[in-house]
């Protein structure tokens, strides 16, 4: 079931975004240099479409879909704890995320893509657009859309 967030959910969003990183074998320290990056805070829950996925109510996936700016919507975040990573959900929440942009009248979804999730992006309609450095020297993020107008 996908429900929207609370502030009160700020801190398991961030620990559910941080476990679920580390689910791709990277290191402490590269986990470490992420900590901002992947915290939500109530303020991010507060500006944005925050939503979570829950099993059982409890919180195993969630996503944080930005407010929407010259007809685009930029997929802040997109989560699922590593027990349930395969089993549909991460597509559950984009395709959820899809209504909510389109309700606002968006035309394209964009995102920073981890390099170990372009596979599953790509099998949902995205397409690498472009690419930015990360804030590990060396290391590009593969930035995707996706056009929602059919």
């Amino acid at each position: 079931m996908i429900v929207k967030a609370n502030i009160s959910d700020a801190s398991l969003l961030s620990e559910i975004a941080m476990i679920s990183k580390s689910f791709w074998g990277y290191t402490k320290q590269q986990l470490d240099s992420w900590v901002d990056d992947l915290t939500v805070s109530e303020n991010l829950i507060l500006q944005t479409h925050t939503f979570n996925f829950l099993v059982e109510d409890k919180i195993v996936g969630f996503y944080i879909l930005n407010q929407p700016q010259n007809n685009n919507c930029e997929l802040e975040m997109l989560f699922v704890l590593p027990n349930f990573i395969g089993k549909g959900i991460g597509k559950q929440l984009l395709q959820h995320a899809f209504k909510k942009a389109k309700n606002v009248k968006v035309k394209t979804v964009t995102l920073l893509a981890d390099p170990n999730a372009v596979a599953f992006y790509t099998s949902q309609g995205f397409k690498i657009i472009d690419k930015k450095e990360s804030s590990i020297a060396g290391r590009f993020l593969p930035i995707m859309q996706k056009d929602l107008e059919v």
